[in-house]
This record gives structure tokens, sequence and C-alpha cells, in this order.
């Protein structure tokens, strides 16, 4: 269950928060040590109870970094905010299932070619946003999808975020906070059924130790094994535990311990044909004269083996110190390591002109695909130091909230090359037999390896001119060195890489090896914000962010056409936004409204006399609307609703329809979900999602689908009080059981589709 981080000094952000149990420790904690002069002065000191109304899920929140040093209502920008109890009502465990908050956000890009994409692949207003994770701020490198039993809130920041973070996605970043050791005894968890094998249990036990030295642990654990709705095959079992140390909570110099180890034992999700949905003809004109009006494919077909699979480790080590030295001034410094590891194998489906084979016409059961082997054995390490010190002062009639800092971190990513044996046998494209089982394979030598170390200064101010008007402004350089090293197996008909008289076996150099690429960026925004009263604001901000050649994966290319080569420049992000955001039922609820406009230049773009140059741009524009809080102390609600407006401005279209359109970005997304507690201990709510139809990416590929259309989808729950120590929680998700495309690969021969119609039945206790 949620508890806030306990703390007696003056915050700037929601670990300020003492709710009422902490405050009654930390108020006999005080009086404990004031015996001493109890007794000298022989004066009873009346009883003094610290109270806070618990929030609610709805509450407007607040972010966690430093390098946000106002309320959320003054901050310029659009931020989305998730809390934990918002995510166990909805019955979301995963990160992918928290962003239904965040409307226009989600996994939409299902891979290239045969390759799937694994982990959070996160679009977010036109571009991939999956390198720009976060944990406590600080990147959350590697492929895995990123369950929610150790956060506490999901902060998502749109727009560009190199100001706050470093080299980052264009369009936004996505922030988990963990949750701390405090000082609150509690004990609560949940215990879930549901369809599809559905098995989850968790538990989150805080304990103080010693009340008079601050000394408090927590631990966090869950366990979870579980098949998806309306797929056959496919498996999501994992199972974590988190491990919190807290040393000094009632001191001016605070330490925390957080440990992190999850494994991950799925099998992975590689699609579904296309065939028989709309737009779906042939790539092979031969065959289209029937394959146009051939019967759509089970949507719950799997076409892997009974050798796929997606074992993911992840561990993690951080030791936060934080240290006031007044009430206004506070150094804060974070170590952390962490590791995730990914031994990956999907056997993926070949539609293409020569892969779907049809012996028969007439005889749709005779049809077949060809299937590949595509595996990935990754090992991603990241090893941080970063220190902020926050202050405020006052220059003249100006208030300044400073946060200033320094980052070190070095990030590394190896891919191992792995051989396999044999060939796999062709699949049925109707009735699927996935009980084959494949040879092993195992390391070749053909390895790659990037890393980056980055050296990073930033600094931010804000300036309070008066009641009515602020100036927010940031600014970060960042010194990084990328280097990439690279072999490839010699095969029998390589040609990418000159084997010359090496033997087939062998392993060489590639013509990417020993590339590195080094440089300095910097990065800033600039927001000017008017009070028009106490409770809104009104402000305009504009921000600029890069992103190096290697920058989101660590591997550089020698092909001259390609963004990685270390030649080319870094890729800018420029977005202007104008906002208002208002504070309604005393600060319970926030409206927020907001017009943006991002620029992406320097893309590649191939002139047509074969030359290659940085001309490119890519614009998205739009509006942006939400809604969070208590509408009364019975009824809550969480809604936002967006419209992008996305084109290619210069430089080759990237979309499968020939329209100057991004792909896999939504035009319209609107995502709202609210309940109401009933005076009798029932609460009930639902949900309800609309997502605008999707344009798929170019590479050759004719005759599938080139977008895919719009859908709703509703959920509800009904919760019931059994008492104060236990309430029983139902959750349907996908109420009507629509069927819809949820994702969609570059070529259009393979989607995902949509969760189908299930249910969780959970029980959750707190003591």
């Amino acid at each position: 269950m949620a508890h806030s981080n306990i703390y007696i000094q003056s915050r700037k952000h929601s670990a300020a928060r003492l709710p009422s149990s902490a405050g009654l420790v930390a108020c006999a904690a005080l009086a404990t040590l004031s015996l001493s002069a109890q007794a000298q002065t022989e004066t009873t000191l009346k009883e003094v109870k610290v109270e806070e109304a618990a929030e609610s899920a709805y509450t407007p929140g607040q972010l966690s970094s430093p390098k946000f040093t106002q309320p959320l209502a003054n901050t310029t920008q659009t931020v989305n905010v998730i809390k934990e109890q918002l995510l166990q009502e909805q019955g979301a465990t995963t990160l992918t299932e928290a962003l239904r908050n965040v409307p226009g956000a989600g996994t939409f890009y299902a891979g290239e070619n045969g390759n799937t994409s694994t982990g959070d692949a996160v679009y977010m207003r036109g571009f991939d946003s999956s390198s720009s994770i976060y944990v406590d701020g600080v990147r959350d490198i590697g492929s895995i999808s990123r369950d929610m039993f150790n956060i506490d809130q999901v902060e998502v920041t749109k727009g560009p975020a190199g100001t706050d973070y470093g080299r980052s996605a264009p369009t936004g970043a996505i922030n988990l906070v963990s949750k701390q050791a405090n000082l609150n005894n509690s004990f609560g968890g949940s215990l879930g059924l549901g369809s599809a094998s559905y098995k989850r249990a968790s538990i989150d036990l805080n304990r103080v130790i010693n009340a008079e030295t601050g000394t408090a642990v927590r631990l966090n654990a869950m366990a979870q094994d579980a098949n998806v709705a309306g797929r056959n095959g496919i498996e999501n079992d994992r199972w974590g535990i988190a491990p919190s140390f807290a040393f000094g909570l009632n001191s001016p110099t605070r330490v925390f311990v957080n440990l992190l180890h999850i494994k991950q034992s799925n099998v992975p999700d590689g699609g579904v044909l296309t065939m028989g949905l709309p737009g779906y003809t042939s790539p092979d004109p031969a065959k289209r004269g029937y394959l146009s009006g051939a019967a759509r494919v089970n949507s719950k077909n799997f076409y892997g083996t009974a050798s796929d699979h997606d074992d993911v480790t992840a561990t993690m080590a951080t030791l936060k110190v934080e240290h006031d030295f007044s009430s206004t001034t506070k150094l804060r410094n974070t170590t952390r390591w962490g590791e995730t590891k990914q031994d990956y194998l999907l056997t993926a489906f070949m539609a293409g002109t020569n892969q779907l084979v049809t012996p028969s016409a007439s005889d749709p059961s005779t049809w077949t695909m060809s299937r590949n082997i595509n595996t990935k054995d990754q090992v991603n390490r990241i090893l941080t130091n970063q220190t902020n010190l926050t202050t405020s002062l006052a220059t003249g009639s100006v208030q300044h909230d400073l946060s200033l800092g320094l980052e070190l971190t070095r990030e590394e990513q190896t891919n191992y090359g792995l051989a396999t044996k044999g060939m796999v046998p062709a699949v049925n494209v109707y009735h699927p037999d996935s009980s084959v089982y494949l040879p092993d394979y195992q390391r070749n030598g053909a390895d790659s390896k990037g890393k980056t170390d980055t050296v990073a200064l930033y600094a931010f101010d804000t300036l309070k001119l008066n009641d009515q008007w602020q100036a927010n402004l940031g600014l970060r350089l960042d010194r990084y060195k990328t280097s990439y090293n690279a072999m490839a197996a010699c095969t029998a008909t390589s040609t990418t890489q000159p084997c010359g008289s090496n033997p087939v076996g062998t392993v060489v150099r590639t013509t990417s090896d020993g590339l590195s690429k080094s440089g300095t960026l910097l990065s800033w925004k600039a927001g000017l914000l008017y009070k028009p009263a106490p409770n809104g604001s009104v402000y305009l901000n504009y921000a600029l962010s890069q992103q190096p050649p290697g920058g989101s994966n660590f591997a550089l290319s020698a092909a001259v056409n390609n963004a990685a080569n270390p030649n080319m420049d870094p890729q800018k992000a420029k977005t202007l936004e104008l906002g208002s955001k208002w504070e309604l039922m005393d600060k319970n609820l926030m409206l927020s409204g907001a017009l943006f406009r991002t620029e992406v230049t320097n893309e590649i773009v191939t002139n047509s006399d074969g030359t290659v140059g940085q001309t490119g741009k890519k614009i998205v524009q739009g509006l942006e609307l939400g809604v969070i809080g208590q509408i009364n102390k019975a009824w809550g609600v969480s809604a936002g609703y967006t419209v992008q407006n996305t084109k290619v401005d210069t430089g080759a279209l990237v979309a499968a329809d020939a329209s100057n359109g991004l792909t896999y970005t939504p035009k319209n997304a609107f995502s709202v979900w609210s309940t109401y507690q009933l005076p009798f201990g029932l609460t009930v709510g639902g949900g309800a999602r609309y997502a605008g139809g999707l344009k798929r990416g170019t590479d050759g590929a004719v005759g599938t689908p080139n977008h895919t259309d719009s859908y709703w989808v509703f959920d509800a729950m009904a919760s019931y009080r059994v008492n104060k120590n236990l309430d029983i929680q139902l959750n349907v998700f996908n109420l009507f059981d629509k069927d819809y495309v949820a994702a969609i690969n570059k070529s259009g021969y393979r989607y995902f589709p949509g969760i189908a119609r299930s249910a969780r039945l959970t029980a959750n206790f707190r003591f």
C-alpha cells in the first residue's frame, strides 16, 4: 500500500507530507529527547498531535525531482503524475498499463520485419521514447516490461527533456519513483486471481527499527504467473524483491539504501498475421485474386515454438544521501549501479512474396508461412553518481529557487552474437503448431559493445518577480563520449563484412568496429508564468534538447546515410508550449490545457544526386487537456485528451500510406477513469480509452494494411471494504470485448491484438 516518505524537515515536494501515524511517532521521539529538559524545568508539556488528511489517488501530485523547484500548478510544462493508488484501482501492474492514463502515449509499434519490439517500447508525441525511461531520475536502460510493485508514482513530462536528463527522446520522458523506507509501521499487500490463469501476490512491509535514530526498513515483493487474455501461448511470469533501508530520517542527514532484483520468464508475442484485416490484399500480386478475400486469421493464434522465451533479469543498487544545511538549502547525492540481462528467442513468421506458400488456392488449410529465429543475448549496465544542491535566496525584490547539479555516468550495452543451428519448419497460417522444439544455440563471438561516458553540469532557477509573475530557467551542459566495437561472423553468403581469407565460422571486424563519437551538448529551457489568480496560472515555455549519434542504443554506424554515423550532428528538438493550469476545490482538483509545437531537425535526407545531408525536419503540434482530482470527497476523476497533427516537413516520407504524417501516433486520443465511494463501503468506477488510427512505417512491403483503425475500450471496477484491514476488488478489462489492433509492425505483416475481455479479483489488505 502507498505511504509517503516521512521526514521532519521542510520539503519542497511530496515527501514533505506528514501522515498522522508518522507524526505521532515523530512527536514521541521529540518528547523522549526533551525528557531531561522537562526534569530540569518541572514543566509538563501538553500533548500535541500532528495530523494531515491522507491523499487520494486523484489529488494532484508533485514531481519528485529536485530539478523541478515549483509545485505542479506553477511548472511551465505539461506533466502527468500517476499515483500508486490510482494504479491499484485500475489493476495496472506494468508501465504500459499505467500509461493508459496518458492519452497518446503507448506501445503502438510492433517492430521491424521479423524483429518484434520487446519491453516498454513506448511512443509519445510522434517519437520513440523507450530510451527516455528513468527510475528516480536515473536512466533505466535495457529491454524489460517494468512492473509497478515498487513504484510510488509515475511521472510523465512532455516536450524535450534534455535539460532535465541529458540526451533523450525529442518529445518527453517517463520517470518512475521508487518506494522508500519511512517512519510509519505498516503492512499491506494483495492476492489476485483472474482470467488467462492470472495469479499474483504482492507485499509491502515497513518497520521502524529505531524511532530515535530514524532507522527504518521497507520490503516490497511480488510474484506473478499469468497468460494473456485472448492469446494462446503467451506468458508473463515474473517475481521481484525490493528492500529499502533508511537511516537518520529525523535528522538533518539521511541515508537511503535501495536494492531491487527482478526476474522475468516470459514467452514473447510474435504477433498475428494481418490477413483478413481491412487493407490486406497480398504481398504477391499473383495471389491477390484469392488472398484479398481470405478469411481473417484467429487473433488467438501463436506462431512461435516451444523454445521461444524472453528471460530478463534486472538488478539495481542505489545509495542516496541527503543533508539539510538549513530549511532552504539541501544537498543530495545519489550513486547507482544497475544491470539488465536479456536472453531472448522468438520464432517469427515471415509472410512476404516468397514466404507465404499457398499450394492450393481453394484450400486455405494448406497455406503456410516460413519462420526465422530471432535472438538477443544482451546486457545493459549503468554506473552513475549524481549530486544536487537546492537553495532559496533573494536578490533585491526577486526570490530565487535554485537547483544545481553534477552528474557522472557510464552506460554500456553488450550484444553477444549467437549461432543457431538447423532450419525452422514452416507454420500453418490458420492452424499453427507450436509444439516444435529448436536446437540449442550458443555464443559465436560476433559481439558488439557500445559505451557512453557523460559528465554533465546543470542549473535551474525560478525567479519569483512578484506574486503574479515568475520566470523558470534551465541550462544543462553534457560532455559525452560514445565508443563502439562490433564483430561479425563469416558465412557462406557474407556480403556486409570483408571476410577475405577467413574461413566460415570465424569472426571479423565490421566496418563499424572501433568507431567513436564525442562532443558537447547544450540543452536549455525557459518559461514565463503569470498568475491571474492565486489558484491559476498561464505560461509560455520554450525548450531545446539534443540526441547525438548512438545516443539511444550506443551503436554507431559507418553507413553514410545512417543517423548513428559519427560524422552526423546531433538531432535537435525544439518545443514551444502555451498552457494554463487551475487548482479548484481547495486545491483538490486541477484543470490543465496546453498548445504545443515540436520541431525535430537534423534528420537524415538522401538528396536526388545521392548525397546525404541533415536537412530533414519533422513537426508535431497539437492540444492537450487534462483534469485530475476530487470533485468531492466521494468522487474522483482522472482524464485527458490530446489531438496531434504530425508531418514530415522536409525529407523522405515515413508513412506507408504515402502521406506526410508521422507513424505510430494517433491523431486523437482520450482516456478517463473515475470512481465513486458509496457510504456503505462500496466503491464503483470505470474508465474509457480512445485511440485514433495509426499510420505504420514503410519498408517496401506492399499488399498489407498501411494503417490501423481507431477504437474505444471500456473498463470497470468495484471494490468493497470488508473492514479496515481488507477490501475485495473486481476489475473487468475491455468490458464489451472490443476486437482491435493495439500495435502493428513496420511491414504491416504482423499486429498485436488488444487484450480480450478479462477479469481479476483481488484481495487488498493493510495493517
